[in-house]
C-alpha cells in the first residue's frame, strides 16, 4: 500500500522564491550612502519612471545582450553581471549581494562620497588626494557610469589574463606531447574562450552602437534634462557635479572646466563621447587578445594536424613495403611447387626447367618491388 506524504507548504514556498529573480536591490546616493530595497518592479517602475519593458531587460532570467539605454531620467545600463538604473541623483543596483557585484558596490561606496566634499570646506577637501582633487568636474551620471565601465572593463580583462596564463602553457605542452589528456585540456581552454570572447565582443557592441548614435548619446545627459526642465541657479548646479572617482578615469585631464555642459548645446556630447571612447578602446584591446589566443590555437591544430600527416605517411610508406614483401614472396610459390619432390609425369627429363623458373621468378619479383618503389616516390609517399 502507497502512503502519500502531503508536502510542506513551506518547502513549496522556498521553492517558489527561488524560482523567482531576486528583488533586492542597492540604492546608493551622491553621498554613497547605501539603502538596501525588497520591492517589486513596479515600485522600481514608479521611482525611477521607466517602463516594464526596459526594467525586463535587467531581469536576470532573461537573455539581453549588454545594452546602455538613456530614457527621460533615467540610464538602464546591463553589462554582463551589472545590472543598474542610473538617474541624476541615485543608482539602483540589482542583486547587490552577488559574487561580482558586491565589488561594484564598494566603487561606488568609495568614489561616490567625493561628490560633495567640494561643498564642505578646505577640511573635507584635504581628505581628498591630489589626483582626484586635480580631475574634472562632471555629472553625477556620469561618475556612476564610469565606475561601472571600469568594473567590468577590468572584469573581463582580468577573466582573459587568466585565459592567457593558462591557454599558452597548455599549447605548448600539446605541440611537445599529443596525448588525450593534452588534447581535452586545450579542447576545454578553446571553449572557455570562445565563450569569453562573446561576452567582450557584446559589451563592444554596445559601446559602438552608442558611440554611432549622437541623439542616444545625448540621452544620458541626465543632468542636463533635469535642469532644462527645472532650471537652478548657479549655486545649485554645483550639486550635480563634483570630482571624478580615482579609479583610472580617462576623462579627467581633457574634460576639465566642463560644468559648463549644463548651460551648453544640448547637442555637446564631446565629454561623454570621450569618457566612452576611452572605454571602448580598453575592451577593444581586450578582444584583440582573444583574438590573438584564437589565432595561436589555430596555429597549434595546423602544426599538430601537419605533425599527423607525417605520422600518417609513415604509415603507409611502412605498409607499402610490407605489401611489396608479401608480393614478391607470392611469387616464390611458383619456384615452391617445382621444387617439392612429388613425381610429376611432365616433370621426367625436364629437371633443367626447375633452374629456369627460380631465375626468372626472382628477376619479376625484383622487378615488381623496383616498380613499386619507383610509384611510390612518384607519388610522394615515400623519401628518395
Amino acid at each position: 500500500m502507497t502512503h502519500v506524504v502531503p508536502a510542506d507548504p513551506q518547502v513549496l514556498v522556498t521553492v517558489k522564491k527561488k524560482a523567482q529573480p531576486s528583488r533586492s536591490w542597492a540604492v546608493l546616493d551622491s553621498n554613497g550612502e547605501t539603502t538596501l530595497l525588497d520591492v517589486d518592479k513596479y515600485a522600481i517602475m514608479h521611482r525611477v519612471n521607466i517602463h516594464a519593458r526596459d526594467l525586463r531587460i535587467l531581469d536576470p532570467l532573461l537573455s539581453y545582450p549588454s545594452t546602455i539605454l538613456g530614457r527621460d531620467g533615467a540610464i538602464v545600463l546591463n553589462l554582463e553581471h551589472i545590472k543598474a538604473i542610473i538617474t541624476a541623483e541615485e543608482v539602483l543596483l540589482r542583486d547587490p549581494s552577488g559574487e561580482y557585484v558586491i565589488p561594484v558596490v564598494q566603487e561606488l561606496q568609495r568614489h561616490l562620497p567625493v561628490v560633495n566634499a567640494i561643498n564642505q570646506g578646505p577640511e573635507a577637501i584635504g581628505h581628498i588626494d591630489a589626483e582626484a582633487a586635480d580631475e574634472c568636474v562632471s555629472p553625477f551620471e556620469f561618475r556612476a557610469l564610469e565606475v561601472t565601465l571600469e568594473s567590468i572593463c577590468s572584469f573581463l580583462a582580468a577573466r582573459t589574463l587568466e585565459l592567457e596564463t593558462a591557454a599558452y602553457p597548455a599549447l605548448d605542452e600539446l605541440t611537445s606531447l599529443i596525448s588525450s589528456r593534452n588534447l581535452d585540456r586545450v579542447r576545454k581552454l578553446k571553449s572557455a574562450m570562445t565563450r569569453l570572447t562573446a561576452r567582450v565582443q557584446k559589451v563592444r557592441d554596445a559601446l559602438e552602437q552608442l558611440l554611432d548614435d549622437d541623439d542616444d548619446m545625448a540621452d544620458l545627459y541626465l543632468s542636463r534634462k533635469l535642469a532644462t526642465s527645472s532650471p537652478v541657479s548657479g549655486s545649485g548646479a554645483a550639486n550635480w557635479y563634483a570630482v571624478s572617482p580615482t579609479i583610472g578615469s580617462k576623462i579627467s585631464k581633457a574634460s576639465r572646466g566642463s560644468i559648463a555642459t549644463i548651460h551648453g548645446d544640448e547637442n555637446d556630447v564631446e565629454e561623454l563621447e570621450m569618457l566612452l571612447e576611452a572605454y571602448f578602446m580598453q575592451i577593444d584591446g581586450t578582444l584583440n587578445k582573444l583574438t590573438t589566443l584564437r589565432e595561436y590555437i589555430d596555429d597549434t591544430e595546423d602544426y599538430i594536424n601537419i605533425q599527423l600527416d607525417n605520422h600518417r605517411n609513415q604509415l603507409i610508406q611502412l605498409e607499402l613495403f610490407l605489401s611489396s614483401g608479401s608480393v614478391c614472396l607470392s611469387d616464390s610459390l611458383v619456384a615452391a611447387i617445382f621444387g617439392m619432390n612429388i613425381p610429376f609425369t611432365w616433370n621426367d627429363n625436364h629437371g633443367y626447367v626447375f633452374k629456369w623458373v627460380v631465375i626468372i621468378s626472382g628477376l619479376l619479383s625484383a622487378l615488381l618491388f623496383i616498380l613499386i618503389m619507383s610509384y611510390a616516390r612518384l607519388k610522394g609517399l615515400v623519401g628518395s
